[in-house]
């Protein structure tokens, strides 16, 4: 297991505010971690902590092993907030600026605007681009050195449907890629298509964590029909494993546990002679799921 960022015990408080307590987890090599939380739960102070932009009250954390400072920081590419950009110059210059602070070679510019598709705009001032194109653009100067991690908080907030389909697949495309990547957000669709890990937060407290996949798996839902309705009711009751949530669509809602599989589920309906005429598996939504969390 090759463990990227630790982070133990961290506590950071504003006044009489704490921020975040406490809080616990471990990041992967290749892992696309979700901080999801609704606001004020601590995610961006969190990040900000790893980074080292704010300082913890209490707590460790750990880059690579034991990193520190600027030569853990070349490693990183991160996105906080939306950097600065001039707005009469264009993409090339303005990078070329990011690139002077951060010491990184020129020569990736190109590269990198490339990655997020505006090379064909890199001439074109910084005033002249839709939202979603200024959010690549900042998305560009995170990745400018070739970061083995990217941090980013809420890279779609603020998008139109179309800014958010952007900004998604560039995320995919450098996980696909074997980047590591934390992302804060509370659009929980999104960290549910992109993300492989997630770690929930409220008050600045951890509540959950772990694969997505495991969240949502907790209940799994099938839809179910037949000729015979009834029979196929009477059938699910006597099941240990299944239960019988109500009606759907005209169709019976069932829930079950990991233990057995939708295919099980049919197979055993056969064998009682009860041919099914629909079956169609209702996953648990991560939004479900994290308002159930949430509420405790």
């Amino acid at each position: 297991m090759d463990i990227v960022l630790k982070v133990q015990d961290l506590t950071k408080s504003f006044g009489k505010i704490k921020a975040i307590e406490n809080i616990t987890f471990t990041v992967e090599r290749g892992q696309v971690v979700g901080v999801l939380g609704p606001n004020g739960s601590g995610k961006t102070t969190t990040l900000a902590v790893a980074l080292g932009v704010k300082y913890a009250d209490s707590g460790t954390f750990e880059w690579f092993g034991g990193e520190k400072g600027p030569k853990a920081n070349k490693r990183i590419g991160s996105l906080l907030e939306t950097p600065y950009f001039y707005p009469y110059l264009n993409l090339r210059d303005n990078l070329k600026i990011v690139a002077t602070i951060r010491g990184v070679k020129e020569s990736s510019i190109d590269h990198v605007l490339e990655q997020v598709g505006l090379l064909a705009r890199s001439k074109s001032a910084y005033f002249t681009l839709s939202l979603g194109m200024k959010q690549r653009l900042a998305l560009a100067s995170a990745l400018l050195g070739n970061p083995e991690v990217l941090i980013l908080d809420e890279p779609t907030n603020g998008l139109d449907p179309e800014g958010i389909a952007e900004v998604r697949e560039i995320i995919r495309h450098q996980a696909r890629m074997g980047k590591t990547i934390i992302m804060a957000s509370h659009i929980l669709d999104e960290v549910e298509k992109v993300c492989s890990n997630v770690v929930i937060l409220k008050g600045g407290r951890i509540l959950s964590q772990g694969l997505v996949n495991h969240l949502l798996s907790s209940k799994q839902m099938v839809l179910l029909s037949a000729d015979n309705m009834r029979q196929l009711t009477e059938a699910i009751e006597q099941h240990p494993e299944l239960q019988y949530e109500g009606l759907s669509s005209g169709h019976i809602l069932v829930s079950f546990s990991s233990k057995i599989s939708p295919a099980e589920i049919n197979k055993w309906l056969l064998e009682k002679e009860i041919v099914l005429s629909h079956l169609e598996i209702q996953k648990k939504s991560l939004e479900s799921q994290f308002l159930e969390i949430i509420k405790g």
